[in-house]
């Protein structure tokens, strides 16, 4: 979870996480749908995906009991090779590096390593001083230590220099280059996408929801129908459901960002008749009641934009 999420973000999710899944046997043997339920919201769900596989393979694998071998821990899914160092550094004081991006920023700078951290050719020189500094002894505390150092002190903006206990041998900031360093990515402008989204309504006032494929944007998550803005919601509904719709509503544009391109959503209100169940399709499509008691909530994972306009509606 606290990869590319920040802690005080992470902590109700992993309070909540661990209460449903309390072990790796019950995540394992969890349904895709509950784990990334209780991970909507945290974003990049692949993380979510590769850890619900990964506490399978343990289970399948390796006996229900977490491997302490580098390379077994590396085999996981979702587990790279700094994740792997940090995990059995941390509980069993095994000496591995660590790169995270806290770690990353306190080498870039101590070192004056200049160059995007992103590049091969940097990461491998980051990755070179980050064995030469892992100690021999005390490598959960080094572990722990180093991505606090970065967490709290040598922070990507307003850096505290003057209470690092590291400055005196620090390049960056001997020579001035600390708001420098790290090198930022190279920015590059974002294109746009547009889409429509239907919220297909029925006489009980339930939403219609699609499961989305494994892979890609909001992989393995329930999300509204998509449609292109420029053809007819009412021909769309009649050929792709077999809907005759009663009214459809449009609402305000709503802009959600990824990391590489910005999605402008149109939201579409539609009263639709639903003669019967016909829609239903392999267990990828479900009607949905949104409310507001959580317990009534089937367990289903949602994509961010579509947590927000089911809100909207319940709040009507």
């Amino acid at each position: 979870m606290l990869q590319q999420t920040q802690v005080k973000t992470v902590i109700p999710y992993y309070e909540k996480f661990m209460q449903r899944f309390a072990d790796v046997q019950a995540l394992a043997d969890a349904h895709e749908d509950d784990v990334l339920h209780h991970w909507s919201g945290l974003g990049y769900y692949a993380r979510a995906r590769n850890l619900h596989k990964a506490a399978q393979q343990v289970r399948d694998e390796h006996g229900g009991e977490f491997p302490l071998d580098f390379d077994n821990v590396l085999a996981l899914p979702g587990v790279g090779r700094s994740t792997a160092g940090a995990i059995l550094a941390q509980a069993e004081g095994q000496r591995h590096a660590i790169l995270d991006g806290n770690v990353k920023r306190v080498l870039a700078r101590f070192h004056a390593v200049h160059g995007w951290t992103g590049q091969k050719k940097v990461q491998d020189q980051l990755w070179l001083f980050a064995e030469q500094h892992t100690p021999k002894k005390q490598l959960a505390d080094y572990t722990q230590a180093i991505m606090d150092l970065g967490a709290t002190l040598c922070r990507r903006s307003k850096p505290d220099c003057e209470l690092c206990p590291l400055n005196k041998e620090c390049v960056a900031y001997a020579t001035q280059q600390v708001a420098l360093l790290p090198t930022p990515k190279p920015r590059k402008t974002l294109p746009v996408k547009a889409v429509r989204m239907l919220l297909l309504r029925n006489s009980e006032r339930h939403i219609l929801l699609e499961k989305r494929p494994p892979t890609g944007i909001w992989g393995g998550l329930w999300s509204l129908p998509e449609m292109p803005l420029i053809e007819s919601v009412a021909d769309w509904c009649n050929i792709h459901y077999q809907f005759d719709i009663d009214t459809s509503e449009e609402l305000p544009v709503v802009r959600h960002t990824f990391s590489h391109f910005h999605l402008d959503i149109t939201p579409c209100i539609v009263e639709v008749n639903t003669p019967d169940q016909s829609v239903m399709e392999a267990q990828r499509r479900v009607w949905y009641k949104a409310c507001q008691n959580d317990r009534q909530q089937p367990s289903l994972g949602l994509a961010a934009p579509v947590t927000s306009l089911l809100n909207r509606l319940n709040e009507e």
